[in-house]
Formats: C-alpha cells, structure tokens, sequence
C-alpha cells in the first residue's frame, strides 16, 4: 500500500527580526538599585522578597542607602545582608531591638530599622521589643507576622490562628493550654515611647502601596526623634501553610485579617507632622 508524501518546503534563511528603537519605549518600572542582583533563597510565593523590594524602593527614593543600618536576627530574613546593598548588622535571636538601641545611639545620624519575624519578635524578643519601645528608642521595627515559626519548618507561634494547625499543633491552637493570639502592634501602642504604629498586609496590590506608604512615612519619622515606630505586616508562608501561593493570599485576607486587623493604631499627632512638613521646605 502506497503512502501518500507530503512535501515541505523548507525555509533555511535565518528570520528577520525588526528592532524597535529604544526611543519607542517608556520605561514604567525598574529594579530598586539598593537590591542587590541576587537570587533570593525565600520559597515561591513568600513575602518577604516583596517586602524587601518595597523597603529597598523607599531607600532609594529618599535617597538613603549610604545613611541607613538594618539590623536582621535570626529568622527566615537572617540573610537579608545578601539581598540588600545597605549597611548590615545581625543579631542574636530575638535581640534586634537591644542592638538597634546601640547602633541608632552611636550614630545618630543613620536611619535605623530591624526586619524581625513574629516568632523572633514577638516570642523570644518580647522583652528587647516591648523595653525599647517603652524607651522610644527612635528607629523602625519591620514585624513579619505569618503566624508560624517560617524557618524551622513550620511550628506554632505566638501569633498563630485559634484552629491553626501547625507542626507543634497538629490538631489546631485551642486557647486553653495554648493560649490566644498576641497582638503585639496593639500591645505596644499604648507606651509613651511609640510614635507611629500601624498593621498592614502585601496580600493584594492595594495592600502593598499602603505597606509602602506605611514604610516611607516611619523612616520619614525618624527626622523628628520622636520614639518607636512599628510597622506590622501581615504575610504569606505558603509552604508550612501547606497552601499554593494564591490560596495563602486568600488566607491572609480571609483568615489574618479577622484576628489581625489592618490600618494604623498609633498615628503622630498633628503638630509633629507640621513640623515634618516645615522641615522638607
């Protein structure tokens, strides 16, 4: 039985590309040059990648980053020095408000900010937290509240859910025994010692411009010596949560939300943002 053949022509001539001029293009975003080009260890999904190029993005536009510490304790953010092209320092677990407090009092000059977890914060650091803000220590403290223990796989925190389950509480949090939530961002608003606090989320594109917003105002704040600021943000752990990227989006609106409600708590009051104003003129 005979097959039919089909024959193809076959084109050996290499294709011709047109280049488009650079001028026919508007350069609508870039990089933040204070992020370094490093790829980041954080799993797929995670917010603190995004988290850091929003504050890298705040660096840059204050134009800052030789005028700026971080300050990084253990956590899934200990490597934050590899990811950001500012002056590092690290600290033992839980310690970076204590040594925030040292850096910002040798050199009054710099902006200051620590990029803390909750279990690193709010857990084996609520002392260093809660007495620096109490002082009014005048720097920035970065709280990534995904309510579990991110970097050792997952377990309960002080922050977790009621119902939550996690690898130290497989059948969910309960209050009795475990205890409820600690809202550490409403705690800490009442010291004399904190000037600006605020809870927000990067769980949608409305709440990472606010968590930007939040972000450039409390390192604005800093010109004014006038204590604490404490910006809360509400993030995404996709893999101990056990959830797709998306699906952990949708928890943190859902679910985080309900427990750890956004907006600011603490706002300056008028007279000191007048004074920040008359000192941009």
């Amino acid at each position: 039985m005979e097959t039919d053949e089909i024959m193809t022509e076959v084109n050996t001539e290499e294709p011709v590309i047109e280049k488009i001029p650079d001028e026919d293009y508007e350069l609508v975003y870039k990089k933040p040059s204070a992020l370094l080009e490093t790829p980041m260890h954080y799993c797929p999904g995670c917010a603190h990648a995004l988290v850091h190029k929003l504050l890298m993005e705040v660096v840059e536009e204050l134009d800052i980053q030789d005028k700026i510490v971080g300050v990084a304790p253990v956590g899934c953010a200990v490597f934050a020095y590899d990811y950001l092209d500012i002056d590092m320092q690290e600290a033992a677990h839980g310690r970076a408000c204590a040594v925030a407090t040292g850096v910002r009092r040798i050199l009054p000059d710099k902006y200051v900010f620590t990029y803390q977890g909750d279990g690193d914060l709010a857990a084996i650091g609520t002392a260093e937290t809660i007495h620096a803000i109490n002082r009014g220590e005048n720097f920035l403290i970065i709280f990534i509240n995904n309510a579990v223990y991110g970097m050792t796989s997952g377990q309960m925190a002080p922050t977790t859910l009621l119902g939550m389950k996690t690898t130290t509480s497989p059948y969910g949090r309960t209050a009795e025994g475990m205890g409820y939530p600690l809202k550490i961002t409403e705690m800490v608003s009442v010291l004399p010692g904190a000037f600006y606090v605020t809870r927000q989320a990067v769980n949608n594109p409305t709440g990472v411009r606010k968590t930007k917003k939040a972000l450039m105002n409390a390192l604005k704040y800093q010109k004014l010596n006038k204590g604490t600021c404490l910006v809360e943000i509400l993030g995404n752990c996709p893999s101990n949560w056990k959830m797709t990227p998306i699906e952990s989006m949708d928890f943190v609106t859902n679910e985080m939300t309900k427990t750890f409600p956004l907006g600011d708590i603490k706002l300056p009051k008028g007279e000191d943002l007048k004074l920040l104003n008359e000192e941009g003129k």
